[in-house]
């Protein structure tokens, strides 16, 4: 039961980072509010961030990823419909990375987590 409802919360989580990425590609640059970091490692940490939460959340890392690969992509490509912005290709393909590198980490700990909790063969 504990299970179920902390995955039904982290799916939540994701499902809200995921809602507040989209705003933050399409609100008025004046509007965003910025880490002080470098605007792609931002984009590498928010999609990075969201591809870990909705990983935990679904326990299926890699169709997470498959799914967030082009929303990452397409919402870059749709900046340029914005009258203050530009789309990038080093920033999509940083977002990119961020779910790559996200999806790839969580498969590989619940790839590990597994062996571990069926324990060593007598």
């Amino acid at each position: 039961m504990v299970t179920a409802s902390l995955s039904r919360l982290t799916g939540f989580a994701g499902a809200a980072l995921l809602a507040a990425i989209v705003v933050a590609t399409f609100v008025p640059a004046a509007w965003q509010v910025r880490l002080g970091l470098h605007w792609l490692l931002e984009h590498f940490l928010a999609y990075f961030t969201l591809t870990l939460v909705s990983s935990i959340a679904t326990r299926r890392p890699i169709t997470v990823a498959a799914v967030l690969l082009p929303v990452a992509i397409v919402l870059e490509t749709l900046q340029a419909l914005t009258a203050d912005r530009v789309a990038d290709a080093a920033t999509a393909l940083f977002a990119a990375a961020g779910v790559a590198s996200a999806a790839l980490l969580a498969d590989l700990v619940m790839a590990l987590g597994g062996k571990a909790a069926s324990g060593p063969k007598a």
